[in-house]
This record gives structure tokens, sequence and C-alpha cells, in this order.
């Protein structure tokens, strides 16, 4: 485990799964300010709840959802914002799974080109959505969410759920998006968005204007921040023969894993080795969460990701977390 300024250990055994639920994919992860951890995941339970000791809460959302659950986020009011890209829609619910507001129009995706297979298929930007990734809450109470797989932009909403502005075409360049995966509102209003494939972290104004890029990242899908303002990214490994929109062909096998960066984009702590279901290691990082003591939880979608795809053995963890060492 390669760290810096903090460090991290994994906490075998930390997650109390009840018989008879399984998650070959777990999409998401979001904290609460009671530290109840929420996971959103691809399956017949959607959405399982534990306590912070690991000691399953309970779950809600079976038929809800499709098996293309994608992101969750806490806001600030403590409602759940959970993101499904097989349905074109981010909704709102309580903690218990009241459904309160509904970004998108369920099961219409916006016209873009999009083939339905090939994030490069995207020919032109669209309207809200077409698979969208992930949402953050910015301090304003304003909502973004990136529009990725089907799509390249992000859409800023009101706290109530009115569009107000749409930003980002195809491409590599400033404001451009290659499949923009997670996002995440700094204390101060930048947004921050994942551009995976460009492996790259584009931050805006909270109006869209482009600001600057973090490159010292790899395939990022998801970042979140802390109350004092690091930066916690979960990243894609990539394997030999797939093609970075950045760097070119892989020639050489780069492991998963996490990273976190201090405000200015530099490395604090980045852990993961090449033992992909070796525990604190990652077959596909795909969301995380930080706790009130600093902890970090990850979420994988092994299943999708690596079993389907020869990459990982089957039984290769989708859950993990890492305790901060004092």
């Amino acid at each position: 485990m390669q760290t810096q300024a903090l460090r991290y250990e994994v906490v075998p055994g930390w997650e109390q799964l009840p018989p008879g639920y399984e998650h070959r994919d777990v999409a998401g992860v979001a904290v609460d300010s009671e530290d109840r951890v929420f996971l959103i995941c691809r399956g017949d339970h959607p959405i399982i709840v534990y306590d912070r000791t690991g000691k399953f809460v309970g779950s809600w959302g079976g038929g809800e959802f499709t098996y293309r659950t994608h992101g969750i986020t806490v806001g600030p009011d403590e409602m759940l914002y959970c993101t499904d890209d097989g349905n074109h829609t981010v909704r709102k619910f309580t903690p218990d799974g009241k459904l309160l507001l509904t970004l998108g129009t369920m099961n219409t995706p916006s016209a873009t080109g999009y083939d339905g297979k090939n994030t490069g298929s995207v020919a032109r930007p669209g309207g809200p959505f077409n698979r969208p990734t992930n949402l953050a809450v910015a301090p304003t109470g304003d909502l973004y969410v990136s529009d990725g797989y089907g799509n390249c932009r992000v859409h800023r909403f009101s706290p109530s759920g009115e569009l107000r502005r749409s930003w980002g075409v195809p491409g590599g360049g400033p404001g451009q998006f290659y499949l923009p995966h997670g996002i995440a509102v700094a204390a101060d209003g930048r947004v921050f968005v994942c551009d995976r494939e460009n492996d790259r972290i584009q931050i805006f104004s909270p109006d869209g204007e482009y600001l600057s890029e973090w490159t010292d990242t790899q395939r990022p899908t998801h970042l979140v921040f802390d109350a004092q303002g690091r930066a916690y990214v979960s990243e894609l490994p990539w394997h030999q023969g797939q093609t970075s929109q950045r760097h070119g062909p892989v020639h050489t096998a780069r492991c998963g894993r996490v990273s976190v960066y201090d405000g200015e984009g530099r490395v604090l702590a980045r852990w993961g080795g090449a033992d992909a279901c070796a525990p604190g290691s990652f077959a596909a990082p795909h969301g995380l969460a930080v706790d009130s003591r600093g902890d970090v939880y990850v979420s994988e979608v092994t299943w999708t990701f690596a079993v389907s795809r020869g990459l990982a053995p089957a039984g290769c963890h989708t859950f993990q977390k890492f305790a901060l060492k004092t």
C-alpha cells in the first residue's frame, strides 16, 4: 500500500451482509451525518443500509431500479439522490425509500447519436439524460449531474429540479468530455468532473467556465470531498490492449487504485496493488465515500467490469472499508 501524508488499512469483515443477500456489483456508496452507510447495488436489493459498525440496518428499492444503478449521494438535507443509467433518471428519496423528486424522463434517453454501446459514438451534446452517472449537491443547494455514457455533458439544476444550465461537448479539450463519470462540488462552489476515459479531472466555475484540470489520475470514476477539503478519487485499472484517450494504447497494465489529494491536486495517499482481489486492492473501483472519522468506503462493479470479462475470478470483493490510521 503506497501512502504519503495519510495512511489507511483495510477493515476485514466489516460488512455484515445478511444470508441470502449478494451484490456482485456495488455501483456507489454514501454516508450520512450519523455515519450510516448506504450502498446502491445492481441486483434484487438495490439499496442496502449499514450502521457505522457494519451491522445491517435494512434494504429497500426492489423493483424500483434497473440493473444499471450507477451512483448515490446524500444531500445536506440527509435525502438520497440515486442515479440509474438504465432508465435515464436521477431520483431523490428519503432514507427509507419514499420518492420525492425525479430528474429526467423515465426510460427516455436524449438524442446524442449514442449507439447504445460505445461512448465514442456520442456525436453531439443532448439534454438530460442519456445514461447519467452521478450527482453532486452544491453549497447553494443546486444539483449538478454528470451525464456520461450516452452523453458528454454536465447539467445544473435548481434544488427543486429546474434545469439552469448545461455544458460539454465530445472530445479531449478544455470543457470537452469522453465519459463524464463522477462529480463533486467543493466548498467554494467549484465543480470537479471525473472525465474518465480522458484520464483527468476537469475543474469548472459554478456556471461551467473551465478553470483547470488534474492529470495525475487514472480513469477516475468518482470524487468526494471531506470536511478538510481533501479530495478522494476512485480510479479504474487500465488493462493491456485497452486505449486511453489521453495516453494512447496501454502496453503495461496499471492497477486500480484510490487516491487522496489536497486542495491543489497534490497526492496525499494512494493505494491498490497488482493482485486485484487481495484485501486492499481493487478490481473495479467505482464509487467511494468518507465518514466523519476519515474512514473510506469503496464500492466496486466487480462483476460487470472484471469477472464477466475474465479479468477477475468470481467471488472477488465488491465493497471494502479502509480505516484512517492515526
